[in-house]
């Protein structure tokens, strides 16, 4: 059998989830080498480099213009960048050879979706979107089981995303998608992965979608008596408060890398300066938000199931019930606190059964062990003929977009909407 050689993988932004995506590929040699990557911070290149073992080889570039200018170099490109920059550097990139993995959402407007979904097409592009839940071992578990028939056919799906408080308030109240306009919709943003999740599970046609949902608690109206536009303004609340920035210092540092440079390295006076003045530091409740931080999501399909995902901020992890004429499956958070397995799996009439799934170690169970599994994938996914038959290829992601900027119109507009 022919050997083949290594993909050559580069990254254009080099934030958490590029470093995280290459520093798996890195632990693969014989799969990947990591040839170079685009960030306008240097420390982010002195991080990737260092984590990738490339003392020599690895291509730098400042920003994504002097990648694309020069000759191509490798096979895929990350694209790691903020969400309202995918369509423009993914379409570039495929326009100078690269095949893709893009971060999800594959962009923040249903516009720029189609753009780069038509551009991969006319190209004749690989694109593994990185709707990472599917290669967990946690949903490809429920999938098997829906696909052994012992649930009969399927009725409705209902699925919680618990994002989780402190994670609402750093990534949707202070940090990148809080504002709407600047990133996109919450529902995109955060939950495409649900969505994605609920089509491939009903493995049908979505029709039509109503949604429901605000931004309720993050707001001046809730700040606690005497707070302070940030909490480094000698707030009162301070040491009490559950989102006070100086747990940055504490027991919530480990969010500090995800967008402070020089985390791993500085002080907590340094952190305390770099709070003083960053986003990070501002009081949740006096923020420029307007995520919202609770939405549900209806949804029927054509051969007449139904799907309700309840997205809020003020749960943790994910859950996962899903009916069926024979039988139900419950999975998630809340089944394994109450039982210690994974999944119950309740036939009408019948006895229960359990069953439960290994996640991946070594520092990167992340989304389930869903990193770990898309790079696991990641190797043979661009060996296929077609682009269409990849597990998260563009052409079946952009479906969950869809639906999800038709739930953020019924949510504005207030009324049902068709999907065509």
């Amino acid at each position: 059998m022919e050997q083949l050689r290594p993909l050559e993988i580069a990254g254009i932004g080099c934030g958490g989830r590029t470093r995280t995506y290459l520093s798996l590929a890195s632990r693969q040699p014989e799969k990947f080498r990591i040839a170079g990557a685009a960030d306008p911070v240097p420390a982010r290149l002195d991080l990737l480099e260092k984590e990738c073992g490339y003392p020599s080889g690895f291509r730098r570039f400042a920003n994504d213009q002097e990648l694309l200018a020069a000759e191509k170099f490798a096979d895929v490109v990350v694209i790691g960048t903020q969400d309202a920059d995918h369509a423009r550097h993914g379409i570039a990139a495929m326009e100078k050879g690269y095949d893709l993995v893009l971060e999800k959402p594959v962009a923040t407007t249903e516009v720029d979706v189609r753009m780069i979904h038509e551009a991969a097409l006319r190209l004749g592009r690989k694109v593994l979107v990185c709707h990472v839940l599917r290669y967990t071992p946690f949903y490809r578990k429920a999938r098997d089981i829906v696909a052994s028939g012992v649930l009969g056919d399927l009725v409705c799906i209902h699925a919680t995303e618990g994002v989780d408080p402190w994670h609402q308030a750093h990534s949707f109240v202070r940090g990148h998608w809080a504002v709407t306009e600047r990133s996109s919709p919450m529902i995109i943003a955060k939950s495409c992965h649900d969505l994605d999740i609920i089509l491939w599970l009903m493995n049908d046609k979505c029709l039509r979608v109503s949604s429901f949902g605000s931004l309720k608690f993050f707001t001046p109206h809730q700040a606690p008596p005497g707070a302070t536009q940030r909490c480094t303004d000698g707030c009162p609340q301070a040491g009490s408060c559950f989102y006070d920035a100086h747990r940055y210092i504490g027991d919530k540092r480990p969010w500090l890398e995800y967008v402070f440079d020089a985390a791993r390295t500085a002080g907590d006076e340094d952190i305390r300066n770099w709070l003083a003045a960053s986003p990070w530091g501002r009081c949740v409740y006096h923020c420029d938000n307007d995520a919202v931080d609770r939405q549900v999501v209806a949804m029927e399909f054509a051969r007449g199931g139904t799907a309700l995902l309840t997205m809020t901020a003020f749960s943790s992890g994910r859950d996962l019930e899903i009916f069926g004429t024979r039988g139900v499956l419950r999975g998630g958070e809340a089944i394994k606190s109450e039982t210690g397995f994974d999944f119950v799996l309740q036939p009408h009439g019948g006895v229960p059964e359990r069953f439960s799934v290994d996640v991946p170690s070594g520092g990167y169970e992340g989304h389930g062990g869903g990193d770990s599994g898309l790079v696991e994938a990641l190797y043979h996914e661009m060996q296929s003929q077609s682009p269409d038959s990849m597990t998260t290829s563009l052409s079946t992601s952009v479906e969950s977009h869809y639906i999800g900027f038709a739930a953020e119109e019924s949510r504005r507009g207030a009324r049902t909407v068709e999907l065509g």
